[in-house]
C-alpha cells in the first residue's frame, strides 16, 4: 500500500493514518464510514461494489504500471529449493497448470472455488477469474517484476538493497526457465 500511495504522490508516512485490523474487518469499517480506504482481496471488492459504497482507487489487474507485472510471486527457502529441485518444479508446474485452467475455463474454475469454500458466491468467483489476467503469466518477466517492486520499495525507504543486488543474491530462475521450456512458453 505504501508503494502504491507513493506512486500517486501521497507520502505514506505523513498522509496516511494506518489502521490495523482488529476484530472488525477493514471491509466493514469502510462500509460503516470509519475508514476512508482499504486493501481488498476477492471477494471483498465485489461485495463492496455490490453495496455501491465508495469506488476503486487502484486495481492492480488493470491499472498501469501495476498491471504490467506479476501481482504475486512464489518464494521458496533457498536450501529447500537447492536440495529439492524436482519438488520445486512440481510445485511450480501445478501452480502454472492451475493458472492456465483459470484462464481457459473460468466458469469451471469459479465453480471449483465455490465448491472449495473459498468464495460463497459463484458470480463473484467468476468475476474475479475474468478480471485477473491469468493468461499473461507467459508474457511477464519475473526478474523485471522483482526489479520493479524492489525499486519502488527502495524509493519509499522500506528496503536499502538495490534491485540488482536482490536479484543477484536472492533469485534462482533455473526451475522457472525449465518449466517455461517444458510448457512451451
Amino acid at each position: 500500500m505504501s508503494v502504491i500511495a507513493a506512486n500517486v504522490g501521497v507520502d505514506p508516512k505523513a498522509h496516511i493514518d494506518w489502521v490495523t485490523s482488529g476484530p472488525v474487518r477493514p471491509k466493514e469499517l469502510f462500509i460503516d464510514g470509519k475508514i476512508d480506504a482499504f486493501l481488498g482481496f476477492p471477494p471483498e471488492p465485489q461485495e463492496v461494489r455490490a453495496t455501491r459504497t465508495g469506488r476503486v482507487v487502484v486495481n492492480s489487474a488493470v491499472d498501469r504500471p501495476w498491471s504490467q507485472y506479476f501481482c504475486c510471486m512464489l518464494a521458496g527457502n533457498r536450501d529447500f529449493v537447492r536440495s529439492n529441485p524436482v519438488a520445486t518444479k512440481r510445485v511450480l508446474r501445478a501452480i502454472m497448470n492451475a493458472t492456465d485452467f483459470c484462464a481457459a475455463e473460468p466458469a469451471r474454475a469459479a465453480q471449483k472455488i465455490v465448491d472449495g469454500g473459498f468464495i460463497e458466491r459463484y458470480d463473484y468467483a467468476q468475476q474475479v477469474l475474468k478480471e485477473i489476467p491469468y493468461a499473461k503469466w507467459r508474457a511477464y518477466d519475473p526478474e523485471d517484476t522483482l526489479r520493479f517492486y524492489s525499486l519502488r520499495l527502495r524509493e519509499v525507504g522500506m528496503i536499502k538493497s538495490t534491485p540488482n543486488k536482490i536479484i543477484t543474491e536472492g533469485t534462482d530462475w533455473r526451475a522457472w526457465k525449465e518449466l517455461k521450456r517444458e510448457l512451451k512458453v
